[in-house]
Order: structure tokens, then sequence, then C-alpha cells
């Protein structure tokens, strides 16, 4: 299994970093559902801004994979309907270019808290034996990492089966002090 997630901290790949003391965007410059309005001060991050990194995430795989097989792995719940408009753009991408990326879907579920807090531990309920990702690429599709501890500990379950090899991607990293250092793919 190859993890190349220390390839990606020095590639040339960028990423978008918000600042710690960015104020968002007035709510009067977006359509904000009205059960939101009093829930909200400002947007953060535009939709589009996310629509957009989505595609250029999934062009980057796309790329990245060329034309080999790939299953894409949903962490549920957080992570799905991230993963849902990533796989619909890696579709997209596969009708209109020359190439195509075989791709299989599967979802698992972690559970690293209890009471809101973290047990240090995680464990793999529904989804699928991970066995059956043997000699496969997996692709891990997850909507934020927090402080990267348990994206650590399903990577050494994935190291387990011996896929072919495993990525990350992530929509958004989190910056915690509590942070171990992992950094998505």
């Amino acid at each position: 299994m190859t993890t190349d997630s220390a390839q990606a901290k020095s590639s040339s790949k960028s990423f978008i970093q918000i600042a710690d003391d960015e104020k968002g965007y007035p709510l009067d410059q977006f359509c904000i559902p009205k059960h939101y309005e009093e829930d909200l001060e400002r947007v953060l991050i535009p939709e589009g801004l996310i629509n957009d990194r989505t595609e250029r995430l999934a062009r980057d795989i796309v790329e990245n994979f060329g034309t080999e097989a790939i299953v894409v792995l949903c962490v549920l719940k957080g992570g799905y309907k991230f993963f849902t408009d990533l796989v619909d753009k890696i579709k997209v991408l596969n009708r209109n270019s020359g190439r195509s990326v075989q791709m299989a879907v599967d979802f698992i579920r972690l559970k690293s808290y209890m009471n809101e807090t973290s047990t240090g531990k995680i464990e793999v309920i529904g989804g699928d034996n991970l066995e059956t990702l043997k000699g496969k690429n997996v692709l891990i599709v997850e909507d934020i990492i927090d402080t990267g501890k348990t994206m650590q500990q399903l990577l050494e379950l994935m190291s387990a089966v011996n896929p072919k090899s495993v990525k990350v991607a992530s929509l958004l990293l989190k910056r915690t002090p509590l942070s171990v250092g992992y950094v998505p793919d």
C-alpha cells in the first residue's frame, strides 16, 4: 500500500486557507433560507467557492488516477454531501473527456466520539468488510478533518488489508492545536 500524504505536503498543489480573523460576507449578499436567517451572522465560505473547489478536486483525481479503477469510499455521515458532489463531478469529467476513471463506490461509518468527546480509537460500523479493498486503488472522501487522529487510524486499518493505493480527499482541514499534523492528499 502506498500513502501519498507526505508527497502531497510537498507537492505544488495548493489549497485555500481562510484566515483566523476572516469576517466573512454580509448575509444580504446571499439567498439565505428564511429559517436560517436568525441563526447566521455572516457567510464564511460561499457555496460557489465550495462547488469550484470540489470540481478542481475532481479534476485532480481524474488526472491522478488516469485510467486506473478506483473505489471511492465515503466516510459517513458528515461526508455524504461532499462525496456525492465530488463523485458527480468526476462522472461529468468522465463523460466529457477522452478517458474515463472507472469508479465503484462504498461507504464506511466510523465512531470515534462518545458524548461529544473523542475516545482516541475508531470503530468501524456499517459498510462492507474492508478486506474487499485488497489490491484496489482507494480514494477516501471526508468532509472535514479535525485533529487528523481518526484519519490516521483509518489509514492504519486500511494498511492491514493491503490496498494497491490509498488517497484521501477532504473538503476542509481544520486548524487546531490538537492536530496531529495529518494533511490529506
